[in-house]
């Protein structure tokens, strides 16, 4: 297949030998679905009245897309309060606080929002793995393609 390299060298014929890394630590996890956006409530700097914030319709598209987004369906209860800190960045970035949008970028990119993100992450969605499948799938030639020739 191509693109994926030779076979690895047997380790005992390797000169240098490196120790391995730390083993990888596999530890049960249980999946939480999505809580709520919270009521957030905040001083304000004017009147010094406590408001509560309106989330944007932006933002609550935004948290119903990562409810929706298989990648969510091994998220953790931390993973979703990482995001839900994240989706306070991404209601200030779309009020007008533009100065937030790198910060808003890195914590997105640890859930593998975009496909270069997924690649880095080593996510694939299934629908690649079926794309490749037919890629490399045998069509039969040119004459299953277009038919018989025809003399013109």
């Amino acid at each position: 297949m191509a693109g994926r390299g030779p076979a690895p060298k047997d380790p005992s014929k390797r000169v240098r030998r490196n120790a391995e890394p730390a083993p990888l630590r596999i530890i049960p996890a249980t999946r939480e679905p999505q809580p709520p956006l919270p009521a957030v409530w905040f001083t304000d700097e004017v009147t010094g009245k406590k408001k509560r914030f309106q989330w944007p319709a932006r933002t609550k598209h935004w948290w119903q897309m990562w409810r929706d987004s298989p990648l969510s369906e091994d998220f953790t209860s931390t993973d979703w309060s990482e995001l839900m800190d994240t989706a306070l960045l991404h209601a200030r970035f779309w009020n007008g606080e533009i100065k937030l949008a790198a910060e808003l970028r890195l914590r997105v990119a640890k859930f593998g929002a975009t496909p270069e993100d997924r690649a880095r992450l080593k996510i694939q969605f299934a629908a690649a793995d079926e794309a490749e499948e037919r890629r490399t799938k045998p069509t039969g030639g040119a004459r299953e393609r277009r038919g018989p020739f025809r003399a013109v």
